[in-house]
C-alpha cells in the first residue's frame, strides 16, 4: 500500500511538472495490420500525412514489437499487459473471461482508479471467429462497425455472404469452406463514410465533442479507444487514396524465398490470403508480378485511408482544445507481409509480422519529435499510460509483464529492457526474442526440456532480410540469447 501511494504521488508530481491537467484524458488509437510503412519512419512510398503530423507531437519508438502477430491476442496483450504465453490466450477465439475472469484491463483499470469514462469506438478487442469481444471493460456500450466490407457486389459474387465476412460476424463458423471467396480489394468512387472505417472516425469525434462538455461540466477524464481496421485485408478504400499511389512505384519485395536452413515449423505459405479472390488457392502457388503489385498497392491505398481518418480526429481533437491534456497512443496491433520471404498478411515470428508502429504523445514529457532504439513491447503500454496518468501500477488479478516506458519518453537514452518478447503457437510453440541486433526463435513443445527445441537465429545488422538461419553458425550468441530468454516464465499450455 505505501509503495502504491508513493508511486501516485511521484506521478502526480510529474503530470505538474508537464503542466498537464491532472487527471489527463487519454485517446488510444488502434490500427488493425498497420507494419511501419509510414512517412515518419522513413516509408518514402508512404502517403501518411496525419500519422507523421502525430509522430511530430511526440515519441516514435523505432525498435516496437507486438507480442503475438494475430489479431485477438495481440488485442489481448495491450489490454492485459501480459504476454499470451503468461495467460493462455493464444488464439482468434480465446475467450479472456472463461481463462481469466476477474482481468482488470486498461480500460477497466482506468474507470476504477481514476473515474475514467471509458469508451470503445471501432475495433478494440477482436470479435469474430467466436469471440464476443469484451464490452465489460468499458463503463459505455461499444461502438461497432464491420471488419470485413464491400460496396462493390462483384466483390462478393453479387452480394453472397463470404467466408471472411462469415468469420468476423460468427455466422456458418461450420460451413466457411463452402462459402465463396471475397475480393481482396476494391476502390469505387466512395465517400470515406461508405467504408467502416470512416463511421467510426465521425462516431469518435461526436465522443470526443460529448467528452469536451462532460469535462467542462464535471471535470470528468476520458479514455476513448478508437480502433480502425485497414490496411486488414481486404485492401477496400474509396478510389481517391488507390490514386495516390503510382504502383510502379510502390516498394516490391526484396527477398522472396524462406530463411535457409529454417526449420519447417517456422515457415508459411498461404494462410489468411488465399481466402481472398484472385489470390491462387493453393498455398504455394507463385503469385504474377501483377497480383504482388496490386496487392501491395492496396495495402498503401488502405493505409493511406485510414491516414485519412485519423486525420479527422486529430483535428477535432484540436480545435476542441483538448490535445494539450490528452495523452495519446497510436499502435499496430501487429505487422504484415507484403511478399517478403514469399510470405503474405502476418501469423509468423519473423521481423515483418511482429515489427509494429508506437507513437506516444505525452505533452510536457515526451519532446515533439523525438525517437528512441529502445525496444518495446505491447504489454508496455498498460503501465506506461497508468504512470502518465497518474494511477497505480497494474497488479492484475492477471500476470502483468509490461514495463512502463516513462523513464524513455522523458530521455530517449534511457533504456527500461535489454530485448522484447513474442511468441506463436504452431504444432509447437515458439518463442522469441529480439534484440537491437539479433532475433533468436526456439521451437519446443510447452513444458519439453531444452535440448529439444529447434533453434533459429537472425542478425539483423549483416542480414535484414533473414535469408540464413545462422543458429548452427553462432553457437555462443545462441547460448547467450537463449540465456536471457530463459529469465521468461515457462510458457502456459496452447488452449
Amino acid at each position: 500500500m505505501r509503495r502504491t501511494v508513493i508511486s501516485c504521488l511521484l506521478s502526480c508530481l510529474l503530470l505538474t511538472q508537464a503542466g498537464m491537467s491532472a487527471p489527463p484524458n487519454v485517446l488510444l488509437i488502434l490500427v488493425d495490420d498497420l507494419k511501419p510503412a509510414l512517412g515518419c519512419y522513413g516509408d518514402s512510398a508512404a502517403k501518411t500525412p496525419n500519422i507523421d503530423r502525430l509522430a511530430s507531437r511526440g515519441m516514435r519508438f523505432d525498435l516496437a514489437y507486438c507480442n503475438q502477430a494475430v489479431c485477438a491476442p495481440s488485442r489481448f496483450t495491450l489490454m492485459l499487459g501480459a504476454h499470451s504465453s503468461s495467460t493462455g490466450l493464444y488464439h482468434l477465439g480465446s475467450r479472456l473471461r472463461q481463462q481469466w475472469p476477474e482481468a482488470v484491463t486498461l480500460p477497466q483499470h482506468f474507470a476504477k482508479h481514476g473515474g475514467y469514462r471509458t469508451e470503445s469506438v471501432g475495433k478494440i478487442f477482436h470479435t469474430g471467429h467466436g469471440n464476443e469481444g469484451d464490452p465489460q471493460s468499458f463503463n459505455t456500450e461499444p461502438y461497432k462497425d464491420k471488419v470485413i466490407e464491400y460496396l462493390d457486389p462483384a466483390s462478393t459474387d453479387g452480394g453472397q455472404l463470404t467466408r471472411e465476412e462469415a468469420l468476423f460476424t460468427n455466422q456458418k463458423l461450420d460451413q466457411i469452406p463452402k462459402l465463396p471467396r471475397g475480393a481482396a480489394f476494391e476502390f469505387p468512387d466512395a465517400k470515406d463514410d461508405d467504408y467502416a472505417d470512416g463511421r467510426v472516425a465521425s462516431e469518435a469525434v461526436k465522443r470526443l465533442q460529448e467528452a469536451q462538455k462532460r469535462r467542462q461540466k464535471d471535470g470528468t477524464p476520458f479514455f476513448i479507444a478508437t480502433g480502425f481496421v485497414r490496411p486488414h485485408l481486404p485492401f477496400c478504400a474509396p478510389k481517391k487514396y488507390w490514386d495516390m499511389h503510382d504502383p510502379s512505384k510502390l516498394p516490391m519485395p526484396a527477398f522472396e524465398e524462406l530463411p535457409a536452413g529454417s526449420p519447417k515449423v517456422a515457415q508459411k505459405r498461404g494462410g489468411e490470403i488465399v481466402a481472398y479472390k484472385p489470390v491462387p488457392e493453393k498455398g504455394d502457388a507463385e503469385f504474377s508480378p501483377e497480383l504482388k503489385r496490386q496487392l501491395i498497392h492496396g495495402y498503401y491505398a488502405a493505409t493511406s485511408y485510414v491516414d485519412a481518418q485519423i486525420g479527422r480526429v486529430l483535428d477535432e481533437l484540436d480545435r476542441l482544445d483538448l490535445a494539450k491534456d490528452t495523452i495519446i497512443v497510436l499502435w499496430g496491433d501487429h505487422g504484415f507481409h507484403l511478399g517478403d520471404l514469399g510470405i503474405w498478411t502476418k501469423h509468423t515470428n519473423y521481423e515483418q509480422a511482429n515489427r509494429i508502429p508506437l507513437l506516444v504523445i505525452a505533452p510536457g514529457i515526451a519532446k515533439p519529435g523525438s525517437s528512441t532504439r529502445q525496444l518495446a513491447e505491447s504489454v508496455d503500454v498498460f503501465p506506461t499510460l497508468a504512470e502518465l496518468a497518474g494511477l497505480p501500477a497494474p497488479r492484475g488479478p492477471q500476470p502483468v509483464d509490461g514495463l512502463s516506458l516513462v523513464p524513455v519518453l522523458k530521455d530517449p537514452a534511457a533504456r527500461v529492457r535489454d530485448h522484447a518478447y513474442h511468441c506463436y503457437p504452431k504444432e509447437k510453440l515458439g518463442r522469441a526474442i529480439r534484440t537491437e541486433r539479433y532475433r533468436l526463435v526456439e521451437w519446443k513443445q510447452v513444458g519439453a526440456p531444452p535440448e529439444s527445441a529447434v533453434i533459429e537465429l537472425y542478425d539483423y545488422e549483416r542480414d535484414p532480410h533473414e535469408t540464413r538461419n545462422l543458429a548452427a553458425e553462432q553457437p555462443e550468441v545462441v547460448n547467450q540469447l537463449r540465456g536471457i530468454l530463459a529469465r521468461h516464465p515457462e510458457a502456459r499450455p496452447t488452449r
